[in-house]
């Protein structure tokens, strides 16, 4: 089913976001809203080391008052390269770096009111970056996890770790790896 477009209006112009409202016709000649955020989308990082463990990051997640176990990730800058953003996020978020990439996937992070998309990399060959971590203010309290990706797929059952990013790049690594 297709819309036909007859207004589309930004509301909003933010730091992270925009907020664009379009005036839609339905095939049946019914008229309808939709609020679409546009994002520019991001990199998200499963970076696993010779022994197959993971790097997580637990970080405060203010649309839901709590600390969440994630991928490293990031936004994209305008006309970033997607696997330059990946790396530049590691070597920030986590101080490490990686000497082979490879990309799992691309998804819609919610596809019913935004377009971003993310770009899920697998990174191996990991190493301590010498800079260390660069961190935005917002991150400071980011605490980084290392643990066996099989223990963080026992986390994905206990719903422990419930970031969709984080769970599809973690399950599609372990696909890719071999890991049941």
């Amino acid at each position: 089913m297709h819309f036909k477009l007859l207004q589309r209006e930004k509301k909003y112009s933010g730091k992270i976001i925009d907020l664009t409202i379009d005036r839609l016709v339905y095939p049946s000649g019914n008229e309808t809203i939709r609020e679409i955020i546009e994002h520019p989308g991001g990199a998200v990082i499963l970076c696993v080391f010779e022994n197959k463990d993971i790097l997580l990051v637990k970080q405060y997640r203010h649309p839901f008052a709590k600390d969440v176990i994630e991928l490293p990730a990031g936004k994209l800058d305008k006309n970033e390269d997607p696997l330059l953003c990946a790396q530049r996020e590691l070597r920030e978020e986590t101080g490490f770096a990686a000497k082979q990439w490879s990309k799992l996937t691309s998804l819609y992070a919610t596809p019913g009111f935004c377009n971003e998309i993310l770009h899920v990399y697998l990174a191996q060959d990991v190493y301590h970056h010498e800079l260390g971590t660069a961190l935005e203010e917002g991150e400071a309290s980011i605490e980084v996890i290392r643990l066996p990706i099989i223990e963080a797929i026992s986390k994905i059952e206990r719903e422990e770790i419930i970031d969709g990013k984080t769970i599809a790049g973690i399950l599609l690594g372990a696909r890719k790896l071999g890991i049941q």
